[in-house]
Protein backbone atom coordinates (compact mmCIF):
# COMPACT_ATOMS: atom_id res chain seq x y z
CA UNK A 1 0.00 0.00 0.00
CA UNK A 2 1.34 3.66 -0.91
CA UNK A 3 2.03 5.54 2.09
CA UNK A 4 -0.21 8.47 2.80
CA UNK A 5 1.19 12.04 1.90
CA UNK A 6 1.39 13.16 5.10
CA UNK A 7 3.74 10.01 6.14
CA UNK A 8 5.78 10.49 3.16
CA UNK A 9 6.45 14.30 4.09
CA UNK A 10 7.09 12.72 7.33
CA UNK A 11 9.74 10.53 6.38
CA UNK A 12 11.52 12.53 3.99
CA UNK A 13 11.82 15.21 6.80
CA UNK A 14 13.40 12.81 8.99
CA UNK A 15 15.96 11.92 5.88
CA UNK A 16 16.83 15.94 5.44
CA UNK A 17 17.07 15.93 9.27
CA UNK A 18 19.18 13.01 9.57
CA UNK A 19 21.42 13.72 6.62
CA UNK A 20 22.06 16.95 8.51
CA UNK A 21 22.93 15.16 11.59
CA UNK A 22 25.21 12.50 10.40
CA UNK A 23 27.10 14.38 7.56
CA UNK A 24 28.98 16.85 10.00
CA UNK A 25 31.39 13.99 10.90
CA UNK A 26 33.08 13.05 7.16
CA UNK A 27 33.13 16.87 6.18
CA UNK A 28 35.34 17.48 9.69
CA UNK A 29 38.07 17.58 7.48
CA UNK A 30 37.37 19.73 4.71
CA UNK A 31 35.68 21.96 7.58
CA UNK A 32 38.79 22.08 9.76
CA UNK A 33 40.87 22.84 6.35
CA UNK A 34 38.92 26.09 5.84
CA UNK A 35 39.68 27.78 9.41
CA UNK A 36 43.11 26.04 9.59
CA UNK A 37 42.57 24.40 12.77
CA UNK A 38 42.83 20.60 13.96
CA UNK A 39 39.85 18.44 13.18
CA UNK A 40 39.28 17.60 17.19
CA UNK A 41 38.41 21.59 17.60
CA UNK A 42 35.75 21.66 14.90
CA UNK A 43 34.40 18.34 16.64
CA UNK A 44 33.01 20.73 19.40
CA UNK A 45 30.39 21.79 16.48
CA UNK A 46 29.01 17.83 16.83
CA UNK A 47 29.53 18.08 20.78
CA UNK A 48 27.50 21.60 20.98
CA UNK A 49 24.48 19.99 18.79
CA UNK A 50 23.85 17.12 20.49
CA UNK A 51 24.32 19.30 23.52
CA UNK A 52 21.69 21.82 23.25
CA UNK A 53 19.36 19.28 21.59
CA UNK A 54 19.12 17.30 24.64
CA UNK A 55 18.40 20.32 26.91
CA UNK A 56 16.03 21.78 24.30
CA UNK A 57 13.97 18.85 23.22
CA UNK A 58 11.60 18.62 26.62
CA UNK A 59 11.04 22.73 26.46
CA UNK A 60 10.07 22.28 22.73
CA UNK A 61 7.99 18.84 22.78
CA UNK A 62 5.83 21.00 25.96
CA UNK A 63 5.56 23.80 23.74
CA UNK A 64 4.68 21.53 21.08
CA UNK A 65 1.87 20.04 22.89
CA UNK A 66 0.34 23.16 24.15
CA UNK A 67 0.71 25.73 21.21
CA UNK A 68 -0.08 22.97 18.19
CA UNK A 69 2.21 20.65 16.91
CA UNK A 70 1.97 21.66 13.28
CA UNK A 71 3.12 25.40 13.99
CA UNK A 72 6.12 24.27 16.30
CA UNK A 73 6.96 21.76 13.49
CA UNK A 74 6.85 24.69 10.47
CA UNK A 75 8.66 26.88 13.06
CA UNK A 76 11.25 24.80 13.72
CA UNK A 77 11.85 23.78 10.14
CA UNK A 78 12.25 27.59 9.40
CA UNK A 79 15.28 28.13 11.97
CA UNK A 80 16.62 25.08 11.76
CA UNK A 81 16.89 26.31 7.86
CA UNK A 82 18.27 29.49 8.78
CA UNK A 83 21.20 27.62 11.13
CA UNK A 84 21.97 25.58 8.17
CA UNK A 85 22.27 29.23 5.97
CA UNK A 86 24.54 30.34 8.95
CA UNK A 87 26.92 27.77 8.93
CA UNK A 88 27.62 27.52 5.82
CA UNK A 89 28.25 31.33 6.33
CA UNK A 90 30.25 31.15 9.47
CA UNK A 91 33.19 33.29 8.91
CA UNK A 92 35.40 31.65 11.74
CA UNK A 93 34.93 28.72 14.25
CA UNK A 94 32.87 31.10 17.10
CA UNK A 95 30.30 31.80 14.49
CA UNK A 96 30.39 27.83 13.58
CA UNK A 97 29.34 26.38 16.69
CA UNK A 98 26.81 29.19 17.62
CA UNK A 99 25.52 27.99 13.71
CA UNK A 100 25.42 24.48 15.35
CA UNK A 101 23.86 25.37 19.06
CA UNK A 102 21.02 27.25 16.69
CA UNK A 103 20.33 23.92 14.69
CA UNK A 104 20.51 22.05 17.34
CA UNK A 105 17.89 23.98 19.44
CA UNK A 106 15.92 23.86 15.59
CA UNK A 107 15.97 19.82 15.42
CA UNK A 108 15.13 19.10 18.92
CA UNK A 109 11.50 20.76 18.08
CA UNK A 110 11.53 18.82 14.85
CA UNK A 111 12.27 15.38 14.88
CA UNK A 112 9.13 15.00 18.07
CA UNK A 113 6.85 16.95 16.25
CA UNK A 114 6.90 14.67 13.45
CA UNK A 115 6.62 11.72 15.68
CA UNK A 116 3.64 12.98 17.49
CA UNK A 117 1.96 13.68 14.29
CA UNK A 118 2.30 10.48 12.89
CA UNK A 119 1.54 8.92 16.18
CA UNK A 120 -1.88 10.45 15.98
CA UNK A 121 -2.92 9.97 12.36
CA UNK A 122 -1.56 7.04 12.48
CA UNK A 123 -4.75 4.17 12.37
CA UNK A 124 -3.96 2.56 16.22
CA UNK A 125 -3.63 -0.68 14.63
CA UNK A 126 -0.83 0.47 12.76
CA UNK A 127 0.83 3.09 14.79
CA UNK A 128 4.07 1.38 15.79
CA UNK A 129 4.40 0.42 11.47
CA UNK A 130 4.18 3.85 10.51
CA UNK A 131 6.21 5.52 13.36
CA UNK A 132 9.08 2.90 12.14
CA UNK A 133 8.31 3.84 8.46
CA UNK A 134 9.34 7.22 9.61
CA UNK A 135 12.31 6.50 11.91
CA UNK A 136 13.87 4.25 8.37
CA UNK A 137 13.92 7.88 6.75
CA UNK A 138 16.60 8.49 9.84
CA UNK A 139 18.63 5.47 9.54
CA UNK A 140 18.75 5.79 5.97
CA UNK A 141 20.25 9.54 6.07
CA UNK A 142 23.65 7.20 7.90
CA UNK A 143 23.59 4.97 4.74
CA UNK A 144 22.82 6.99 1.98
CA UNK A 145 22.64 10.85 2.91
CA UNK A 146 25.61 11.52 4.75
CA UNK A 147 27.96 9.53 2.30
CA UNK A 148 26.44 11.59 -0.25
CA UNK A 149 26.84 14.93 1.56
CA UNK A 150 30.40 13.42 1.99
CA UNK A 151 31.36 13.49 -1.59
CA UNK A 152 29.19 16.47 -2.58
CA UNK A 153 31.18 18.37 0.38
CA UNK A 154 34.56 16.87 -1.64
CA UNK A 155 33.55 18.15 -4.62
CA UNK A 156 31.79 21.56 -4.31
CA UNK A 157 32.84 22.17 -1.24
CA UNK A 158 31.35 21.86 2.26
CA UNK A 159 29.29 25.33 2.46
CA UNK A 160 27.24 24.25 -0.41
CA UNK A 161 26.40 21.00 1.36
CA UNK A 162 24.82 23.06 4.21
CA UNK A 163 23.36 25.65 1.65
CA UNK A 164 21.37 22.47 -0.14
CA UNK A 165 20.15 21.47 3.50
CA UNK A 166 19.02 24.61 3.77
CA UNK A 167 16.61 24.58 0.59
CA UNK A 168 15.51 21.96 1.26
CA UNK A 169 14.47 22.34 4.67
CA UNK A 170 12.92 25.77 4.13
CA UNK A 171 10.38 23.76 1.04
CA UNK A 172 9.86 21.14 3.22
CA UNK A 173 8.28 23.62 5.82
CA UNK A 174 5.58 24.23 3.29
CA UNK A 175 4.15 21.01 2.86
CA UNK A 176 4.66 20.13 6.43
CA UNK A 177 2.26 23.26 7.33
CA UNK A 178 -0.45 22.84 4.74
CA UNK A 179 -0.97 18.83 4.85
CA UNK A 180 -0.82 18.03 8.80
CA UNK A 181 -4.07 20.61 9.34
CA UNK A 182 -6.08 18.59 6.68
CA UNK A 183 -8.90 16.41 8.94
CA UNK A 184 -6.58 17.03 12.55
CA UNK A 185 -9.20 19.82 13.87
CA UNK A 186 -7.73 21.90 15.35
CA UNK A 187 -3.59 22.23 16.36
CA UNK A 188 -3.67 22.49 19.76
CA UNK A 189 -3.76 19.62 22.32
CA UNK A 190 -6.07 20.46 24.92
CA UNK A 191 -3.89 20.21 28.21
CA UNK A 192 -4.74 16.94 30.58
CA UNK A 193 -3.82 16.27 34.25
CA UNK A 194 -0.15 17.18 34.65
CA UNK A 195 2.91 15.11 33.59
CA UNK A 196 4.78 14.16 36.06
CA UNK A 197 8.70 14.16 35.08
CA UNK A 198 9.51 11.58 37.49
CA UNK A 199 7.08 8.98 35.52
CA UNK A 200 7.99 10.29 32.53
CA UNK A 201 12.05 9.63 33.39
CA UNK A 202 11.38 6.51 34.33
CA UNK A 203 9.68 5.99 31.00
CA UNK A 204 12.36 6.82 29.09
CA UNK A 205 14.94 4.93 31.42
CA UNK A 206 15.52 1.93 29.01
CA UNK A 207 16.17 4.12 25.88
CA UNK A 208 18.63 5.78 27.98
CA UNK A 209 20.57 2.25 29.02
CA UNK A 210 19.89 0.71 24.70
CA UNK A 211 21.24 3.43 23.38
CA UNK A 212 24.20 3.65 25.94
CA UNK A 213 24.42 0.20 24.99
CA UNK A 214 24.25 0.30 21.44
CA UNK A 215 26.47 3.36 20.82
CA UNK A 216 29.06 2.32 22.89
CA UNK A 217 29.56 -0.63 20.40
CA UNK A 218 28.91 1.55 16.97
CA UNK A 219 30.95 4.80 17.95
CA UNK A 220 34.47 2.64 18.07
CA UNK A 221 34.01 -0.02 15.83
CA UNK A 222 36.17 1.58 13.38
CA UNK A 223 38.69 2.01 15.65
CA UNK A 224 38.27 -1.02 17.62
CA UNK A 225 38.54 -3.31 13.83
CA UNK A 226 41.29 -1.21 13.04
CA UNK A 227 43.18 -2.43 16.18
CA UNK A 228 42.91 -5.93 14.91
CA UNK A 229 43.98 -5.90 11.74
CA UNK A 230 40.49 -4.72 9.75
CA UNK A 231 41.51 -2.94 6.68
CA UNK A 232 39.45 0.36 5.11
CA UNK A 233 37.58 -1.25 2.58
CA UNK A 234 36.74 -4.10 5.53
CA UNK A 235 35.45 -1.53 7.66
CA UNK A 236 33.22 -0.13 4.86
CA UNK A 237 31.75 -3.44 4.48
CA UNK A 238 31.29 -3.94 7.95
CA UNK A 239 29.25 -0.61 8.42
CA UNK A 240 26.78 -1.72 5.43
CA UNK A 241 25.49 -4.53 6.82
CA UNK A 242 25.04 -2.23 9.84
CA UNK A 243 23.04 -0.04 8.17
CA UNK A 244 21.52 -2.82 6.03
CA UNK A 245 20.90 -4.36 9.18
CA UNK A 246 19.43 -1.14 10.76
CA UNK A 247 16.54 -0.69 8.20
CA UNK A 248 15.47 -3.87 8.44
CA UNK A 249 15.04 -4.40 12.12
CA UNK A 250 13.34 -1.02 12.59
CA UNK A 251 10.84 -1.66 9.71
CA UNK A 252 9.75 -4.98 10.61
CA UNK A 253 9.86 -4.05 14.31
CA UNK A 254 7.09 -1.61 13.71
CA UNK A 255 5.20 -4.51 12.29
CA UNK A 256 5.60 -6.65 14.90
CA UNK A 257 5.14 -4.29 17.94
CA UNK A 258 1.94 -3.75 16.28
CA UNK A 259 1.50 -7.49 15.70
CA UNK A 260 2.43 -8.43 19.26
CA UNK A 261 2.60 -5.95 21.28
CA UNK A 262 5.02 -2.99 21.74
CA UNK A 263 6.29 -4.20 25.97
CA UNK A 264 6.88 -7.38 24.25
CA UNK A 265 9.09 -6.27 21.35
CA UNK A 266 11.07 -3.90 23.08
CA UNK A 267 12.14 -6.70 25.93
CA UNK A 268 13.03 -8.80 23.36
CA UNK A 269 15.08 -6.67 21.39
CA UNK A 270 17.04 -5.79 24.40
CA UNK A 271 17.67 -9.25 25.61
CA UNK A 272 18.70 -10.48 22.25
CA UNK A 273 20.78 -7.35 21.26
CA UNK A 274 22.83 -8.43 24.56
CA UNK A 275 22.89 -11.77 23.34
CA UNK A 276 23.87 -11.07 19.91
CA UNK A 277 26.59 -9.07 21.58
CA UNK A 278 28.11 -11.94 22.81
CA UNK A 279 27.85 -13.86 19.64
CA UNK A 280 29.73 -11.15 18.04
CA UNK A 281 32.54 -11.83 20.14
CA UNK A 282 32.82 -15.15 19.60
CA UNK A 283 32.13 -14.60 15.76
CA UNK A 284 35.24 -11.89 15.83
CA UNK A 285 37.44 -14.18 18.18
CA UNK A 286 36.96 -17.07 15.27
CA UNK A 287 37.67 -14.54 12.48
CA UNK A 288 34.09 -15.76 10.45
CA UNK A 289 30.77 -14.06 9.20
CA UNK A 290 31.82 -11.10 11.57
CA UNK A 291 29.80 -8.61 9.38
CA UNK A 292 26.32 -10.67 8.85
CA UNK A 293 26.38 -11.39 12.40
CA UNK A 294 26.73 -7.29 12.87
CA UNK A 295 24.23 -6.89 10.12
CA UNK A 296 21.64 -9.34 12.50
CA UNK A 297 23.05 -7.43 15.82
CA UNK A 298 21.76 -3.87 14.62
CA UNK A 299 18.34 -5.56 13.05
CA UNK A 300 18.04 -6.82 16.56
CA UNK A 301 18.80 -3.77 18.47
CA UNK A 302 16.72 -1.68 16.24
CA UNK A 303 13.36 -3.71 16.93
CA UNK A 304 13.37 -1.94 19.97
CA UNK A 305 13.13 1.76 18.47
CA UNK A 306 9.31 1.69 17.13
CA UNK A 307 8.54 -0.35 20.20
CA UNK A 308 9.24 1.87 22.42
CA UNK A 309 7.74 4.96 20.42
CA UNK A 310 4.78 3.10 20.01
CA UNK A 311 4.47 2.50 24.17
CA UNK A 312 4.91 5.97 24.59
CA UNK A 313 2.20 7.20 21.87
CA UNK A 314 -0.31 4.90 23.84
CA UNK A 315 0.73 5.69 27.53
CA UNK A 316 1.21 9.86 26.90
CA UNK A 317 -2.00 10.08 24.35
CA UNK A 318 -2.16 13.86 25.13
CA UNK A 319 1.40 14.95 25.33
CA UNK A 320 2.70 12.64 22.98
CA UNK A 321 5.35 15.24 21.54
CA UNK A 322 6.36 16.17 25.42
CA UNK A 323 6.88 12.06 25.63
CA UNK A 324 8.91 11.98 22.25
CA UNK A 325 10.76 14.91 22.94
CA UNK A 326 12.21 13.17 26.00
CA UNK A 327 12.78 10.33 24.34
CA UNK A 328 15.07 11.76 22.05
CA UNK A 329 16.91 13.12 24.78
CA UNK A 330 17.15 9.96 26.60
CA UNK A 331 18.77 8.71 23.02
CA UNK A 332 21.04 11.47 22.91
CA UNK A 333 22.23 11.24 26.75
CA UNK A 334 22.74 7.22 26.12
CA UNK A 335 24.71 7.97 22.92
CA UNK A 336 27.24 10.15 25.23
CA UNK A 337 27.12 7.81 27.65
CA UNK A 338 27.72 5.01 25.35
CA UNK A 339 30.77 6.97 23.91
CA UNK A 340 32.17 7.18 27.31
CA UNK A 341 32.04 3.64 28.42
CA UNK A 342 33.12 1.99 24.66
CA UNK A 343 35.98 4.50 25.35
CA UNK A 344 37.07 2.88 28.48
CA UNK A 345 36.66 -0.58 27.84
CA UNK A 346 38.58 -0.07 24.18
CA UNK A 347 41.62 0.96 26.60
CA UNK A 348 41.46 -1.97 28.75
CA UNK A 349 41.36 -4.82 26.61
CA UNK A 350 39.87 -3.24 22.82
CA UNK A 351 37.03 -4.20 20.73
CA UNK A 352 36.41 -7.57 22.79
CA UNK A 353 35.41 -6.72 26.13
CA UNK A 354 33.66 -3.30 24.70
CA UNK A 355 31.16 -6.12 22.98
CA UNK A 356 30.86 -7.89 26.47
CA UNK A 357 30.37 -4.81 28.52
CA UNK A 358 28.00 -3.44 25.75
CA UNK A 359 26.18 -6.71 26.63
CA UNK A 360 26.16 -6.28 30.11
CA UNK A 361 24.39 -3.04 29.75
CA UNK A 362 21.74 -4.24 27.15
CA UNK A 363 20.60 -7.12 29.57
CA UNK A 364 20.16 -4.18 32.16
CA UNK A 365 18.14 -2.45 29.86
CA UNK A 366 15.78 -5.62 29.39
CA UNK A 367 15.37 -5.97 33.78
CA UNK A 368 14.28 -2.06 33.67
CA UNK A 369 11.82 -2.52 30.31
CA UNK A 370 10.76 -5.47 32.38
CA UNK A 371 10.18 -3.03 35.61
CA UNK A 372 9.28 0.09 34.18
CA UNK A 373 7.08 -0.33 31.00
CA UNK A 374 3.42 -0.50 31.48
CA UNK A 375 2.06 -4.21 30.02
CA UNK A 376 0.49 -4.65 26.96
CA UNK A 377 -2.97 -3.26 27.41
CA UNK A 378 -4.33 -0.39 25.35
CA UNK A 379 -6.88 2.02 26.23
CA UNK A 380 -9.45 2.92 24.01
CA UNK A 381 -9.03 5.98 21.67
CA UNK A 382 -9.30 9.39 23.20
CA UNK A 383 -10.32 12.45 21.76
CA UNK A 384 -6.35 13.90 21.98
CA UNK A 385 -5.92 10.63 19.22
CA UNK A 386 -7.08 12.93 16.36
CA UNK A 387 -5.83 16.32 16.80
CA UNK A 388 -2.51 17.94 16.17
Amino acid sequence: MVPPVELAIGWLTMFVIGTELFVVSPLLPLIAATYRVRPERIGLCVTSFALVYVLSAPVLGLLSDRSGRRRVLTCCLVAFATANLATALAADLPQLIAARLFAGAAAAGISPSVYALVGTAAPQDRRATWLAFVVSGLLLSLVLGAPLGAVAGAAIGWRHVFIVLAAVSLVLAWPNHRLWLRDRGVAAVTPSAALKPTVLAMRVLPMVVWSTSLYGVYTYLGVGLNQIGFSTNQIALVILFYGCGAIAGVLIGGRAADRIGPKFMACASLLGLSGCFLLLRLALDAGILFAPMLGLTSAVAQLFFPAQQAGLATDFAARRATAFAWNNSALFLGISLGSISGAQAIEISGIGANLTASAGIAFIGWVLNTLTVPGAARPPTSSADRVG
